[in-house]
């Protein structure tokens, strides 16, 4: 019979874990950069800017041409400019290499505690609602560590990362397995 309870309990357990390891990684860590501590003390002119030149003489701002990729390049229309100024381009660059920074070390942070928050309830949790939630919540910590850097990891870099997960996934199930059928830990402290 399926213990409504239980799978209650555990799914509570779950969310209430990776939040605890979620936030106490943004608490201990830090929050992810912001593009207000970047970008926001850059004040626009408040008139157009429509020349290079004219980009230029903004600090940090970069002029990108609308007819830089074409082969072929139309006149422009007399009057108009041929493209805009990003007055945001080096500040954007700098929010953009620290946020590849913040999401890789929280991935670093959140893959090992992940991966005891699975140790741990596979392991030392006999009550399984408690067991299993404390593992889902180490997989969603594991799930949160990988969206952050995910995006910059690269093809051989997320290959690499699932097949490290899959493997240690492996060997902890066929351990809790053969722990489950051997009952060793009773014997130890349990002697009849």
């Amino acid at each position: 019979m399926i213990n409504l309870k239980a799978i209650v309990i555990g799914l509570a357990i779950t969310i209430l874990t990776s939040f605890v390891a979620i936030y106490g990684i943004q608490a201990f860590y830090g929050e992810q950069p912001q593009w207000d501590d970047y970008c926001k003390d850059i004040v626009s002119p408040g008139y157009e800017i429509n020349t290079s030149a004219e980009c230029e003489a903004f600090e940090g701002a970069k002029w990108n041409s609308y007819y830089e990729n074409t082969r072929s390049v139309p006149a422009p229309i007399k009057g108009t400019p041929n493209g805009y100024c990003d007055l945001y381009y080096d500040c954007n660059k700098k929010l953009e290499e620290e946020s590849k920074n913040y999401s890789k070390t929280v991935f670093i942070i959140s893959v090992p505690i992940g991966v005891v928050l699975i140790a741990l309830g596979g392991i030392f949790f006999v009550l399984e609602s408690v067991g299993v939630g404390i593992m889902l919540g180490g997989v969603v910590t594991l799930i949160y560590g990988a969206q952050t850097y995910w995006p910059n990891a690269g093809s051989m870099g997320r290959f690499l990362i699932s097949l490290v997960g899959l493997i240690f996934l492996i060997i902890l199930a066929y351990w809790l397995n053969k722990k489950e059928q051997k009952k060793w830990w009773m014997e130890l402290f349990f002697k009849r």
